[in-house]
């Protein structure tokens, strides 16, 4: 399994959990529940899909720098790197 295999099953999986996510608040819709706590919750589920948007741009940008045989270990760690500060204060 290659890495780009690893991080396709880790984001399909995340997926996953923002879809039980997105399905757990349209249980607290239906159920009246306090608009605080939906919001709080839709606050989460956004989130959660940031991190799976900055890591597939991730992968975006490795796949261009590959194309054109300039990746290097270090440009690939570099993008890791940047991805794991966007999805954590973005």
């Amino acid at each position: 399994m290659d890495k780009w295999d690893k991080k396709r099953k880790d984001l399909n999986n995340r997926l996953r959990r923002i879809e039980g996510q997105i399905r757990g608040i349209q249980r607290q819709l239906e159920n009246g529940e306090e608009c605080e706590a939906i919001a709080a919750q839709m606050s989460a589920a956004r989130k959660a899909m940031d991190k799976a948007f900055f890591t597939m741009m991730s992968c975006a940008v490795t796949q261009e720098l590959e194309k054109h045989s300039a990746l290097t270990e270090d440009m690939e760690s570099g993008v890791e790197d940047i991805t794991r500060i966007l999805a954590k204060y973005a």
